[in-house]
């Protein structure tokens, strides 16, 4: 446990921040979840609602520094690919 005033502090706000770090990725990936399976069910309609969620998403994690900007657009390219093979 910190002694000193401004080490309290940090660990405050490195909890805070860690906790909403957490629940962006953990909505990132929910969202691709519920966005695969409704490609998998061929729900097109359902899926292109889904997909626009997973996307927005995805552009949060990366811009809050959680996802690599590579391994954002990997996901973003995999999941419209999905998206524009559903028949």
């Amino acid at each position: 446990m910190p002694n000193i005033k401004s080490a309290k502090k940090r660990m405050r706000s490195n909890a805070k921040k860690a906790e909403v770090n957490t629940l962006v990725y953990s909505s990132m990936k929910t969202a691709i979840k519920k966005f695969e399976k409704e490609a998998k069910a061929g729900n097109k309609e359902q899926a292109s609602n889904n997909l626009n969620i997973a996307l927005q998403r995805i552009d949060k994690a990366n811009n809050s520094g959680l996802v690599h900007k590579n391994k954002a657009a990997r996901l973003k390219s995999r999941l419209t690919k999905m998206m524009n093979n559903i028949k």
